[in-house]
């Protein structure tokens, strides 16, 4: 009888023994970098989804090693962030420890089955010696102004109690407790990635990817051409600046909506006369995550600013201004023109009765019939009725030609617009990387000096989230007392940590050369190495851990730490 545990642990033992599967550093070969999305060590040990994909990679790889390929297929562990401090609560054991009896079970596992991996390579995000080098990425990242610090409305996990990134709060809800979210303004770390977002768009073409991930990652980026429209407010010598895509409908708006959070409604206060009903909107308004907000099935709500008009640029008509949650602060400018050829305006003004205007026709005259009647909306191009010397002009046609008008009068300018927004990168728990800047009164925020990184997570004993809006790190004042690296005086560390994120960004790299001290990766390594020759995982990972890394990788091309883009 075949005794499979046996044979498979007498070979096993071989390849361990024998180093069969570590990569050759100097082969002559052609080399292959096979990759996969290396797991969170959780508490269940590998599910059927790891396997499933290591499984493919395996196969591969021995495939290729067969037929004379250098293959460089290693594995490692994304340990830090939520998942396992989550873990690490639930059954009252300190994420370290949980961390390491997981990885113990993991890698056990993934030895039984017989995977091919090279082990010398083995990298883990909690090891110190890998995260000086996330806390260096960041530093430099700060260094070239990407990394800042802002009081902005966020996305709060009130089970997980921790600040949640767009991308983590997609659904409305947390990603990974499924706790419905609630909005507080705090003070944040963000990343600029929208510095990038041109390139990051753009270079999706030059990508092996499925086209699926490639769209999904090219409507988050959401790039949009327009142009920025400036209404009058009456009689208070203000604008109210409006981004638009769809200019061709201005001469068919008739009432104006901002955002709850717009920046103007604490100058107009004074002069909106039922101020204490808008405010209580605004306070409901705040609560709501922004996917509840734009859900195009619910119900719109929204409350007219009373006393408060605008002049249409176009048209020279007063227009009153309404609030409402569908638009949101942090899109366009916080401000919509609103008229019959949106769906949302005109379900708001239809259930308000608020008088609409058309201005497009519809080629199709059955429709026609419907949308001149206002019986339903028409959100197409067409013709240009109702707007002056622009009627008879496509949508197509007429759009350039407003723009050039407004700007003659110098009431609009073209403008490119973005759905994406700067990366949220502070979280207030324990199990993460430390943030390597300390706060001087004197000062500001202070880089840590490279010298001292890596800056060491402590170990404490009360590691669970506070509930506030800062991390446990926080109460160990022998650790958050420091001397300002800059004028000596006395100073903070920062005590939010980074998001689980943070070390997958740019993990491939460190896997090409996992034991080098003085440099993230080598020069000459990388070139050898770089890019990932195969990355097999999941497309959920899309828009959140594969944005963020072409992001990383792109930065690091800048500061010349790898050598393609």
């Amino acid at each position: 009888m075949y005794n499979h545990r046996q044979i498979e642990k007498k070979w096993q033992n071989f390849w361990k023994k024998n180093k069969t599967y570590q990569t050759k550093e100097n082969s002559k070969a052609k080399n292959f970098y096979v990759l996969d999305m290396f797991p969170y060590p959780s508490g269940e040990g590998l599910h059927v989804g790891h396997v499933e994909g290591y499984t493919a990679s395996d196969i591969f790889s021995r495939f290729l090693r067969m037929k004379g390929f250098n293959i460089l297929h290693p594995m490692g562990w994304d340990a830090f962030g939520l998942p396992a401090e989550n873990y690490a609560i639930k059954k009252k054991i300190h994420p370290s420890l949980v961390v390491k009896k997981n990885v113990a079970n993991f890698k056990k596992q993934l030895d039984s089955i017989g995977f091919s991996y090279d082990w010398s390579r083995e990298i883990n995000t909690t090891d110190p010696e890998y995260y000086r080098w996330t806390q260096w990425i960041f530093l430099k990242l700060f260094e070239n102004d990407l990394a800042y610090e802002a009081k902005i409305p966020v996305n709060w996990c009130p089970s997980c109690k921790t600040v949640l990134a767009n991308e983590e709060a997609e659904k409305g809800e947390c990603e990974r407790c499924h706790t419905k979210v609630v909005r507080q303004e705090l003070k944040q770390w963000m990343l600029k990635i929208t510095a990038y977002a041109d390139r990051l768009l753009s270079d999706l073409k030059n990508l092996d990817w499925p086209e699926k991930v490639k769209l999904m990652q090219e409507n988050w980026i959401g790039k949009s051409s327009g142009a920025e429209v400036k209404f009058e407010v009456k009689n208070r010598g203000l604008f109210i600046s409006v981004y638009t895509t769809r200019i061709d409908t201005i001469f068919s708006s008739t009432f104006l909506i901002l955002a709850p959070e717009h920046d103007l409604l604490n100058e107009l206060k004074s002069d909106i006369k039922n101020w204490p009903e808008v405010n209580r909107y605004i306070k409901k308004a705040k609560n709501k995550p922004d996917l509840e907000r734009t859900n195009l099935k619910k119900e719109k709500t929204g409350i007219e600013l009373k006393g408060i008009k605008v002049i249409n640029p176009a048209t020279g008509a007063e227009m009153p201004v309404w609030i409402s949650d569908f638009v949101l602060p942090n899109y366009g400018t916080g401000a919509v023109f609103a008229d019959a050829h949106d769906e949302r305006d005109f379900i708001m003004a239809k259930k308000y009765k608020i008088p609409l205007k058309v201005s497009i026709k519809p080629k199709d005259e059955k429709l026609w019939a419907e949308v001149k009647k206002l019986k339903t909306c028409y959100d197409g191009d067409g013709i240009l009725i109702n707007s002056g010397q622009f009627d008879g002009l496509t949508s197509q046609e007429a759009r350039p030609k407003i723009i050039f008008w407004l700007k003659e009068k110098k009431l609009a300018k073209e403008m490119t617009n973005y759905k994406l927004r700067d990366w949220i990168f502070s979280r207030q728990r324990y199990w993460g990387e430390p943030i390597p800047i300390i706060k001087c009164p004197t000062c500001g925020n202070q880089a840590v000096p490279e010298k001292d990184l890596p800056i060491k997570l402590p170990f404490v004993k009360s590691y669970e989230p506070t509930g506030e809006p800062e991390s446990p790190l926080a109460g160990i004042k022998k650790w958050v007392e420091v001397k300002c690296p800059k004028c000596g005086g006395h100073a903070k560390r920062e005590t939010n940590t980074m998001p689980q994120w943070a070390g997958s960004c740019w993990y491939y790299l460190r896997f090409i050369d996992p034991k080098n001290k003085l440099h993230l990766v080598s020069e000459k390594k990388e070139k050898i190495w770089s890019p990932v020759t195969l990355y097999i995982g999941g497309v959920e990972h899309a828009v959140l851990h594969l944005l963020y890394a072409r992001f990383w990788h792109k930065f690091l091309f800048d500061i010349k730490v790898v050598s393609k883009p």
